[in-house]
């Protein structure tokens, strides 16, 4: 064991303790896969993470995700949660105003360039349809009142979703979460507009997380494969405000762009509040 550098940061929000928490070990050569694992269940977080040296030439750093029980593949607010913490803790880009990330899908890409809204290029998501036995059990499980159902997904951006949208922010926020919970059920994303004219357009839920909670409070990389499924159907021409976590009583905002180069940016602000060392 060795002291290592380590951050907790609140990401995705402009309330500091309002946000999603992240655990970030900034050092993490050397530590272990069943270390990293077990640290990551200690913590108790949604996700913590440990960066490491890349071993692409490209990025500057490479970052590996653990929930409770399981790593990821990807997850975003680990990567706009370890970015700042990497920055924070005297990380320099190899290129000024760009962070490039190496993580188990590959680089992905952090706009740094706007300081207090981090923003990374939201990865390739495959949008398909979902298997009508699992649709038909998450309605069943959520009593989902079929006439609020506007569309249904199966969304794959490393994390797989299964996503629902209804027919207005109220119905997303009027479901009990505490009908369904992981393993019986996994990655449940609801997407409903809020009224013209309201601070965010659209209200999103995660529900059945793998980190043991019953809904995660907000969620990068299900915004992100939402953006791609928006973008297809012609709904992101604009900059959006998402809410997330208002049942839960957290204040997350997540803002998605459309660039002009085709590519979808994913920003929220971030917060580090405890800095110092673990033995580990």
């Amino acid at each position: 064991m060795q002291q290592r550098r380590f951050v907790q940061c609140d990401v995705f929000t402009p309330t500091p303790t309002r946000g999603n928490a992240l655990a970030v070990v900034v050092d993490g050569k050397g530590v272990g896969d069943a270390d990293m694992q077990r640290f990551a269940a200690w913590t108790n977080l949604a996700e913590t993470t440990f960066i490491l040296p890349p071993t692409d030439p490209s990025a500057d750093y490479r970052l590996r995700i653990f929930t409770t029980t399981r790593e990821m593949p990807f997850a975003g607010h680990p990567t706009l949660g370890s970015c700042a913490a990497w920055l924070h803790s005297g990380g320099t880009p190899r290129q000024a105003g760009v962070v490039r990330q190496q993580c188990n899908i590959g680089i992905v890409e952090i706009d740094i360039s706007n300081p207090s809204l981090p923003a990374f290029t939201a990865p390739p998501t495959e949008i398909r349809p979902m298997a009508d036995a699992s649709r038909a059990a998450i309605v069943a499980a959520l009593d989902i009142p079929p006439d609020a159902i506007l569309q249904s997904v199966e969304l794959d951006n490393g994390p797989v979703w299964q996503a629902f949208r209804l027919d207005s922010a109220t119905s997303v926020l009027a479901l009990d979460a505490a009908r369904v919970s992981w393993p019986g059920f996994q990655s449940i994303g609801l997407l409903g507009a809020h009224p013209p004219g309201s601070e965010c357009q659209f209200e999103v839920r995660m529900l059945a997380p793998s980190s043991g909670m019953s809904e995660d409070p907000i969620t990068g990389s299900l915004n992100s494969a939402l953006a791609h499924w928006l973008q297809r159907e012609g709904e992101l021409s604009r900059p959006l405000v998402m809410a997330q976590g208002t049942v839960i009583e957290r204040h997350g905002r997540v803002f998605l762009a459309p660039r002009e180069d085709g590519e979808i940016s994913v920003g929220g602000q971030v917060h580090v509040l405890i800095e110092g060392s673990v033995l580990l």
